[in-house]
């Protein structure tokens, strides 16, 4: 493991983590391999919540890694791997919380649809509840980004992002540190990393819309195929006749 993400969910980590891969730091491990090997990864990381964790077996391998459940750890996978740098990415406080409260945020709280269809699915699917709660455990815990009520307020909000920013640069030697945003380009973060600077403009994905699409598809797919696998009544509502 060369370089470690540890930047908060909605910090531009998917962006973050096609610029590791295209400066030379593939695979980079993120959200979307636990999300593509669910019940393998799931086990893994509940051992790590339990103080039990197995890197090699998670990473296997990969160079880099960013966003959650990796970016959590950061303060262990920096000792584990002593010769790894770390790249803190930031946005304003105040953009942090507009993209958490229709994303990351949503899942777990409020009002939308797709807060409502992620219940459901918590319901229907036990991998989907496994996940939720590995998660939750993870992220809104006290000292990360909890607790829990103090995400109601924005102001309140965007202070937890501020307080886990200053944990990572009080946590992290300077000198194997990078504060990046991506609109600040390659420049700093080839610098730091000590690589040539690509000629290709810094990857931008992942934003609101295709995180919902993505999150809220996979619920009402879930409850689609419960529904269509139901034991159908012979007759409707109140005795109504069945099309």
């Amino acid at each position: 493991m060369k370089v470690i993400g540890a930047g908060l969910p909605r910090t531009a980590t998917t962006t973050q983590a096609e610029a590791f891969e295209i400066l030379g730091f593939g695979h980079c491990y993120h959200m979307r391999d636990l999300l593509m090997d669910p019940e393998r990864q799931l086990e893994l990381w509940d051992a790590v919540t339990r103080g039990e964790p197995d890197w090699e077996e998670i990473f296997q391998g990969a160079r880099s890694t960013c966003d959650w459940p990796g970016a959590r750890y950061y303060r262990e996978l920096v000792e584990y791997y002593p010769d790894s740098r770390v790249v803190l990415t930031v946005r304003s406080p105040e953009s942090w919380v507009r993209s958490m409260r229709e994303t990351v945020w949503a899942i777990y709280f409020g009002d939308s649809v797709m807060h409502h269809m992620c219940e459901a699915r918590r319901v229907l699917d036990p991998g989907w509840r496994k996940f939720m709660e590995v998660m939750t455990t993870m992220t809104w815990a006290d000292d990360i980004l909890g607790p829990p009520e103090a995400t109601y307020d924005d102001a309140s909000f965007g202070r937890l992002m501020e307080r886990w920013n200053e944990r990572v640069k009080r946590d992290v030697p300077a000198d194997r540190l990078l504060v990046w945003h991506p609109a600040d380009g390659w420049d700093p973060l080839c610098e730091f990393l000590e690589v040539p600077a690509p000629d290709e403009p810094v990857p931008n994905t992942n934003d609101t819309a295709a995180f919902k699409e993505g999150i809220t598809g996979g619920a009402i797919a879930a409850v689609n195929q419960w529904w269509d696998a139901r034991e159908r009544p012979q007759q409707g509502l109140h005795g109504a006749s069945v099309a």
